[in-house]
């Protein structure tokens, strides 16, 4: 908004937020302004100081009206609202109000009957009920209803631009470490894929500065590194850009053109439809591992229905999330050609050498169980929608002594791996 470029972080601060109301409100019922104002340093008080800022009143007026109107738009009416200890508001809508179904092709629908999982799916596990901070007030929503992290004025201010807002990950190739994404993962390809599954460890990465994020996922990747390539993700990640915090959070993406100007995080557009009353997904993760403590982790699996062609959400065990419309995609609304596992971090470089920003544990793999983090029990969706281990792995680590990775295999856990790092250190300069 005001000076935005320049000095984002001011607008976390509740002082700048009144100031711009404030000065809005002023202007609207002022004629004498003339075109350029200049406001001094406020004090600092851990913050940023704005300095020499000009200011655009007609532009701002207009942007706060965008900022609003969008609001308006995402934020569905709630039949009831949850207020979670990490600070978020969860809204319980209506299923059929809910972002997805403001999409041309869905209007006027509802969410589709849980798909049949993949033969080999395991439901054994107990279901446990307090896997997300706003569930530890011991509050849900209704039955009908889909809970949903409502999103803030000060989410948007946060963000580069409202056209970006939750949005564009400003990366296309997975094979380079252009515009500072860097990864360590487990690949496969040469095969149609058809869905794939994982239990991933969940911690809480320190990252460096609100440009940058900490993310472990599964990837679904149909057509080229290029224009038109179609991803399906899903994990956890620690994003303050986003969020406005450092909690892992569970969350969702997608893109049907190389993350240019379709998809969204989380239910930020009309995409992703989502089924169930007890996931809010950008809701942060509860409990977490520690170093050399509790290890806890989150079983994923994403698959393709094999009736209605839509590509299905399970999270944590058993519980169906949602499902992505095959219709949101081209390549995807046949199958996959690769499928990955792994972290993912963003390198700004911002004081001009390597993030300090985390990958997993913030250690290296090779300190194991209880001290890196891992994936576990690695398995692919194959055309018959059999759940089968995975024959043809390749690792890669983009910068390995940055973040690396090890893998394995045993009765146990499977085909497995440890990866991550802590970014900047003696060998990552």
């Amino acid at each position: 908004m005001l000076c935005y470029e320049h000095n984002k972080t001011l607008f976390y601060t509740k002082t700048y937020h009144n100031m711009i109301h404030i000065f809005v409100a002023f202007l609207l019922v002022s004629t004498s302004l003339g075109p350029v104002l200049s406001l001094q340093p406020v004090p600092d008080s851990g913050h940023r100081q704005l300095q020499n800022c000009t200011l655009n009143p007609h532009k701002d007026i207009q942007k706060l009206r965008r900022v609003q109107a969008y609001l308006k738009k995402i934020n569905k009416p709630a039949v009831k609202t949850i207020q979670s200890p990490d600070g978020d508001v969860i809204d319980c809508v209506p299923s059929h109000l809910q972002p997805a179904f403001d999409h041309p092709q869905l209007k006027g629908q509802k969410p589709l009957k849980p798909a049949v999982r993949p033969k080999g799916h395991n439901l054994t596990e107990a279901v446990s009920e307090s896997f997300q901070l706003w569930r530890d007030t011991g509050e849900s929503c209704p039955k009908g209803t889909v809970p949903i992290r409502r999103t803030t004025e000060q989410d948007i201010l946060r963000a580069s631009s409202l056209r970006r807002y939750g949005r564009i990950r400003r990366h296309v190739r997975r094979d380079s470490t252009g515009y500072g994404h860097e990864h360590a993962v487990v690949f496969e390809n040469g095969d149609q894929y058809y869905g794939a599954k994982a239990s991933l460890s969940v911690w809480a990465p320190r990252v460096t500065n609100e440009y940058e994020f900490s993310l472990s996922q599964i990837w679904i990747i149909s057509g080229s590194f290029g224009n038109d390539l179609n991803t399906i993700e899903a994990g956890w990640q620690v994003s303050p850009e986003l969020y406005g915090d450092n909690y892992p959070r569970f969350f969702t993406y997608w893109t049907s053109d190389a993350y240019q100007t379709t998809g969204c995080y989380n239910l930020l557009c009309s995409g992703f439809v989502q089924t169930n009353n007890k996931v809010a997904i950008g809701a942060a993760i509860s409990p977490r591992s520690s170093y050399n403590g509790r290890q806890f982790d989150i079983g994923l699996m994403v698959w393709k229905d094999p009736k209605h062609g839509h590509w299905w959400l399970e999270f944590g065990p058993g519980l169906l999330v949602g499902y992505w419309p095959a219709f949101l995609f081209s390549h995807l609304r046949s199958h996959a050609n690769m499928v990955q596992f792994g972290g993912e971090i963003v390198n700004t470089r911002s004081s001009g050498f390597h993030t300090s920003t985390q990958m997993g544990s913030g250690h290296f793999a090779e300190e194991g169980f209880r001290k890196a983090a891992y994936f576990r029990n690695l398995q692919t969706v194959d055309w018959d929608n059999n759940l089968v281990p995975l024959t043809n792995i390749h690792l890669k680590a983009d910068r390995a002594n940055c973040y690396d990775i090890r893998q394995g295999r045993n009765h146990v856990w499977g085909t497995y791996f440890y990866y991550g790092g802590p970014g900047r250190n003696v060998r990552c300069p």
